[in-house]
């Protein structure tokens, strides 16, 4: 299971996170300093909502009580994430250990608020969020199973160790 194309094919997987939430962090930094209720107003209206109906009314309220500190917060945030992505996804390019350790233990990370997230409601990209992640981990945690197969074994230096006088051998 650690052949190059498997483990390429999930190092695109986690270039592509890496530039969708770069896309995401960018998206935030064009807020800045822009009246957030109006845009939210405006998005509100064009998607056909009501502004005084419960979720839509939440989302403007929501968008109205944002603070650029905030914002520059979430958007430093997500490119950090990004910058882990990328750093992640270079890894398994180079088919460095170090990067399968950490898409093993990035992706072992989301899978119980995903079952929990399952159990509460049931939902076809959450299963398919679940069984990629889930996926990502089987696949790294069986490379670095072959990879420590193959690593060659220490021979036993007691044989070579000069024996302590006396002892007879």
């Amino acid at each position: 299971m650690r052949s190059p194309k498997t483990i390429r094919a999930v190092a695109y997987f986690e270039a592509l996170k890496g530039a969708l939430v770069l896309a995401a962090s960018m998206g935030l930094l064009s807020l800045l300093h822009r009246d957030l209720r109006t845009l939210a107003l405006v998005f509100v209206k064009h998607t056909h909502l009501n502004p005084a109906a419960k979720y839509p009314g939440i989302f403007l309220e929501a968008a109205a009580r944002l603070q650029d500190s905030r914002l520059l917060l979430l958007a430093i945030g997500a490119a950090a994430y990004s910058l882990i992505r990328f750093v992640e996804a270079y890894g398994l390019f180079r088919e460095r250990a170090w990067a399968e350790v950490l898409a093993a233990v990035s992706g072992a990370i989301y899978v119980p608020f995903e079952v929990r997230g399952l159990l509460h409601k049931l939902t076809w990209h959450g299963g398919a969020l679940l069984l990629l992640n889930l996926a990502v981990v089987v696949i790294m945690v069986r490379a670095l199973q072959k990879r420590r197969a193959e690593r060659p074994s220490m021979p036993d230096d007691s044989a070579s160790r000069p024996k302590p006088e006396g002892a007879s051998g």
